[in-house]
């Protein structure tokens, strides 16, 4: 039997960051480890910290009942201190284990895709599994100048990816990216 839940999507408030904080924790936790779970709710809490944090683009799903069953957080990003103004990163997103696969994470990225596009920013950097992100527009960063740099230690050059919320913006982008402004992942 399927329950058919009323989804909600929303901007961060106050009385979500614990929430929030703690359905990530399990969700990679139960995908990942628990010591993968504590450096992804590190991460987190130190963009909140930073001047790139865009508390209107760190993004939730609620149901009905006000639990939190999703998560996408897109912040600001440059690349050698380039581009501020136009690039954000995506990371972390995370769906509630036990109801992944029904689309939450696709609706709270193409929410953030527009709200993004609404705010001026032009591309989306994200690092991951391609085939998790080829469906949402993103295509491997490579082949538009924007390469990682070794300290990334990606598995895979398809696994860093771009995409354009505007036509024609990454044909003036490029560059390295590093991920040396996070102690998180460092």
């Amino acid at each position: 039997m399927c329950i058919e839940l009323n989804r909600i999507i929303k901007s961060m408030e106050d009385k979500y960051l614990n929430l929030s904080l703690d359905m990530v924790r399990r969700t990679f936790t139960d995908s990942e480890n628990a010591e993968e779970a504590e450096v992804v709710v590190s991460l987190i809490k130190e963009i909140r910290a930073m001047d790139t944090y865009i508390p209107e683009l760190e993004l939730i799903m609620v149901t009905d009942e006000d639990e939190v069953i999703g998560y996408a957080m897109f912040s600001g990003f440059h690349l050698g201190g380039k581009y501020k103004d136009e690039l954000l990163l995506l990371s972390p997103v995370a769906v509630k284990t036990e109801l992944q696969r029904q689309h939450i994470s696709k609706e709270l990225i193409e929410y953030g895709f527009e709200k993004a596009r609404e705010m001026g920013y032009t591309a989306v950097i994200v690092e991951g599994n391609p085939q998790n992100y080829r469906n949402r527009g993103f295509k491997t960063s490579a082949d538009f100048d924007i390469t990682a740099a070794e300290s990334v230690g990606l598995p895979a050059p398809e696994c860093l990816m771009v995409k354009e919320l505007k036509n024609g913006a990454l044909e003036n982008i490029e560059g390295v990216v590093e991920y040396t402004d996070y102690k998180a992942l460092s």
